[in-house]
């Protein structure tokens, strides 16, 4: 199903794999952003796939626009659990800024381009379901901003990441400024920051910036498997629970304690109504795996 001209669904997981590794031609064709929501035993999983070759998914004009396509679509679908955002070029994840067409940009455009950057990944941190960054490549500027806006992350250890700009001359503008500093020690935030230092995904590890990071194999999508076999394990579980429990982490993060346990109440108590609370608590007593229906 083709949803402009930009993206595109409906691919089978064994193409995406297969893609990865050796048909570049009809990883180029398939759109900027390719999306799929998977089926069978995968069910609640969506794959959210960058897909362009020629710029190493620099954040084009055209990347960007994609994305929020996608992100519209995915924050109105309630029968996805978790998705999985990662990239059909072999090697990278995302290379940051497509500093050719900024070049061309005035003062103005380029204000008003990063402020509906970070929009987009905004509203990439704002989906309802837990999201997973699954990094086989470079991850620098711009590409690490949008991994750090999702949930959770997974890293090759042969990867590359850093907050880059100030080496050229920027600073991170989608959230990295904020993000980082949440996920790590400050000090240490500032550091990678200031120094524009790439690290390998293995250091990303030890720093904390990824959950897991994991050797890469000959088809250089070692954390994209991880990253789906992670996404297997929160399929299982209730949709609306997850929705819920994402809810109260962050919106908990922010405040202080007392008033955290505030929002925790409030999201418990939109999950006692649904009837896949009542479908888990029956199939405990029956000894037997739950069948959630989100709703």
């Amino acid at each position: 199903m083709l949803f402009k001209a930009s993206w595109r669904s409906a691919i089978p997981i064994s193409h995406h794999l297969r893609c990865l590794a050796t048909d570049a031609k009809s990883v180029e064709s398939a759109g900027s952003v390719v999306f799929q929501r998977l089926s069978g035993g995968d069910q609640g999983i969506a794959l959210y796939a960058l897909n362009s070759p020629r710029n190493k998914n620099a954040l084009s004009f055209d990347l960007v626009n994609a994305m929020r396509e996608v992100n519209s679509i995915l924050k109105e679908d309630k029968k996805i659990s978790v998705v999985i955002l990662h990239s059909l070029v072999p090697g990278i994840f995302c290379a940051g800024a497509n500093l050719k067409e900024r070049f061309k940009m005035n003062d103005d455009e380029v204000a008003s381009f990063v402020r509906g950057l970070r929009q987009t990944f905004i509203g990439v941190e704002d989906l309802p379901m837990p999201t997973i960054a699954a990094i086989d490549g470079v991850a620098v500027g711009g590409g690490l901003e949008l991994a750090l806006a999702c949930d959770m992350r997974v890293v090759a250890d042969s990867a590359k990441l850093g907050l880059v700009e100030t080496g050229r001359g920027l600073i991170p503008g989608a959230g990295g400024t904020q993000r980082l500093p949440r996920v790590i020690h400050s000090n240490i935030a500032k550091e990678l920051i200031f120094t524009s230092r790439i690290i390998s995904g293995q250091e990303a590890k030890q720093l904390g910036i990824v959950n897991h990071s994991v050797p890469q194999d000959g088809m250089n999508n070692a954390a994209f498997k991880r990253a789906l076999s992670l996404a297997r394990e929160i399929s299982t579980n209730a949709p609306i629970a997850l929705r819920c429990a994402k809810k109260a982490v962050n919106e908990g993060l922010q405040l202080p304690l007392k008033d955290g346990y505030e929002v925790e109440q409030r999201c418990y108590e939109l999950n006692i109504p649904t009837k896949d609370r009542q479908e888990g608590m029956i199939s405990f007593m029956e000894k037997r795996k739950p069948q959630y229906q989100g709703h």
